[in-house]
């Protein structure tokens, strides 16, 4: 049984940690508002994207001159997922969702016989995926020393991405991250991103219209897309970013409230349990004393 003072060392500790996890929760809640804003500023934006870029490949879909980015390698044997998580931990389980998806991703391709490169975004994605895929991953890319996630770093990412895919090393590629929803609850998402995968735009048309509307591009669609497919990427990239970042401050928040809550019911039992062991020892040398009084 542990004595008094081990008891109020470990009350003291507890107390301590209590502090700790409490002030993360604040730091956490302050850097939330920021993150969600600037997540939810990108979302329109890479959206109408997207939904521009789907419009103008449909004119060029089956065309010998579409872009490669857009047409693809024509194969579907190596995938490379870019799987991007935060560099720090506590914070519940939004590092090992985003992993856990990436891990099942990639069972799968494997057991179609397909062939694997992981590019980790992010230094715990890449500490729990070396547990079981060590010899797939091929670059990590550590945004420790970033305060403030900006347009640059994504453009980094999506320069890689590009890079390897211009020197055929692969030819599906796979984006892993973490869309926000709120403070509890953050989903993990899996997005295509080369060859880009367009949602189909359904518009409500008035039923006096014969004909779908034709547009013509100057320059040419091919041109247009060549230019515009890279910088797709570094948007979706980007966003993905934007979007870890708000899920992470969530999760965090979440995470460490619940430890403070735990600290301070753990706290509770440890007071309990000294003033119950205290009052016994009180109680054993009171009888004591008067046994000793009365044998006198």
């Amino acid at each position: 049984m542990a004595s008094l003072k081990d008891m109020r060392v470990r009350i003291a500790s507890t107390k301590a940690t209590q502090k700790i996890t409490k002030a993360m929760q604040m730091v956490a809640a302050s850097k939330l508002r920021r993150a969600e804003a600037a997540a939810q500023a990108a979302r329109p934006f890479a959206e109408r994207m997207d939904r521009v870029l789907g419009n103008i490949a449909a004119a060029v879909a089956g065309s010998d001159s579409a872009p490669r980015l857009l047409a693809g390698t024509g194969a579907d044997q190596v995938h490379l997922l870019v799987v991007c998580t935060a560099e720090r931990g506590l914070c519940g389980a939004f590092n090992s969702s985003i992993v856990r998806k990436a891990r099942e991703h990639a069972n799968a391709l494997l057991g179609q016989g397909k062939e694997i490169k992981i590019l980790c975004v992010g230094r715990k994605g890449a500490d729990q995926l070396r547990r079981q895929f060590a010899r797939y991953i091929i670059e990590v890319v550590e945004l420790r020393g970033v305060k403030q996630i900006g347009f640059a770093q994504a453009q980094m990412v999506a320069d890689k991405i590009v890079a390897r895919f211009e020197n055929n090393e692969f030819d599906v590629c796979t984006l892993f991250f973490s869309r926000f929803k709120s403070v509890i609850a953050q989903i993990p998402t899996a997005l295509q991103v080369i060859p880009p995968v367009f949602e189909p735009v359904v518009e409500a048309a008035p039923v006096s219209t014969a004909a779908s509307a034709v547009y013509e591009y100057e320059p040419e669609e091919e041109e247009i897309l060549t230019d515009l497919l890279p910088r797709n990427l570094s948007v979706q990239v980007f966003r993905a970013l934007l979007e870890n970042a708000a899920s992470e401050q969530g999760a965090r928040m979440s995470a460490m409230d619940n430890a403070t809550r735990n600290a301070g019911e753990m706290i509770r039992k440890q007071t309990l349990t000294y003033n119950r062991t205290r009052q016994a020892m009180i109680t054993k040398e009171l009888i004591e004393i008067i046994s000793g009084a009365e044998a006198l």
